[in-house]
């Protein structure tokens, strides 16, 4: 692929900045849209801005997605090689209060991504799908061959909807277009919406850690730099359709057309209470814990089946829960200045 700029939508976010850093590491030049919204602090996206501006090869540009015209033009005059999407509005409890937000910028907002693509000479688009899709299902692992069609969040809906669209670019303009289903990421410079944040902060300052389904949870914890090592191996191979795809025994992850959807997770999910037992270590600090039902849209288990992404690209995720708690840990340490100050 040419050494044109790659562009990283929702470079502000916690996976884009990594994903950026990674990719500017490798002497790769980077394009960073953000709209910077204030789902959740501001000043967090904003720092994590001004690392990524300290690379002469990085460019930050604050566009909304959903800006039909403005995305043309942004396109237009950049004409990508590569983009890797991971702007979205996140979060499925946050679906429930605010559902418009993800039409917006789950739906309007990729289908700009795909016409800028598609006008505009793009070799490969990566995307960010979710772990959500597979909603309803309860085998497991979950596996990229399953049907995925019983969403229970309306975040997972647009993200089901996101790989649609997707497949159908790729199906009618030849698109090659790859879609990566993430599990519970986590890591340095994580959202502060998510599991580990809020335990962590909630450790920290004395108040009640929330654990529903009675703590009785799994998760597929993955590492943020294991998720960036995906995206760097997979941005210079795009999918080319499987030639010998069958629409009579159709495989979901794959297609005719030149579109692939991967689970990049850890493929070893962790108890909750353990996860919260490894955060106490570190913060040296017993957690209040509050013991609540399922939440609406939640399912009690994700464990991520990843045989396709390491026979096509020999990926193993490569960080343990405890090596990636404590480097979190430290993170957050650091970031809230707390070392020296007793907790």
């Amino acid at each position: 692929m040419s050494d044109r700029a790659i562009l990283v939508t929702g470079a502000a976010g916690f996976i884009g900045f990594h994903v950026a850093q990674r990719l500017l590491a490798e002497g790769r030049p980077v394009v960073g849209l953000d709209i910077v919204n204030s789902y959740y602090d501001p000043k967090l996206k904003e720092a994590r801005i001004d690392i990524l501006k300290r690379h002469a090869s990085f460019t930050f540009e604050r566009l909304d997605l959903a800006d039909r015209a403005a995305m043309k033009l942004f396109f237009a005059q950049h004409r990508f090689p590569a983009v890797v999407h991971l702007a979205a509005q996140a979060g499925v409890r946050y679906s429930l209060e605010n559902p418009h937000a993800y039409i917006d910028a789950n739906v309007e907002g990729f289908m700009n991504v795909l016409e800028g693509c598609r006008h505009n000479g793009c070799e490969h688009l990566l995307f960010a799908s979710s772990s959500s899709v597979y909603g309803a299902n309860t085998k497991l692992p979950f596996s990229v061959q399953d049907n995925v069609d019983h969403p229970i969040s309306l975040y997972a809906a647009s993200k089901k909807a996101n790989e649609l669209m997707a497949h159908t670019y790729s199906h009618l303009f030849g698109l090659p277009a790859t879609g990566l289903r993430f599990f519970t990421v986590y890591g340095p410079w994580g959202r502060p919406d998510m599991a580990i944040f809020i335990f962590a902060k909630a450790i920290v300052e004395g108040t009640p850690i929330k654990l529903f389904n009675h703590g009785n949870m799994r998760r597929d914890f993955t590492f943020i730099d294991d998720v960036s090592e995906a995206i760097a191996r997979l941005i210079n191979r795009p999918p080319r359709g499987i030639s010998e795809w069958s629409g009579d025994r159709p495989d979901p992850s794959t297609s005719s057309a030149p579109w692939k959807i991967y689970n990049v997770g850890n493929n070893n999910p962790e108890e909750l209470m353990h996860v919260v037992s490894l955060l106490e270590k570190e913060f040296g600090r017993t957690a209040n814990k509050e013991m609540l039902p399922m939440q609406p849209g939640d399912v009690p288990e994700t464990y991520a089946e990843m045989e396709d992404l390491r026979r096509d690209i020999g990926f193993r995720p490569a960080t343990s829960i405890e090596d990636g708690i404590t480097r979190f840990a430290q993170w957050y340490r650091n970031y809230h200045n707390l070392d020296g100050r007793a907790l």
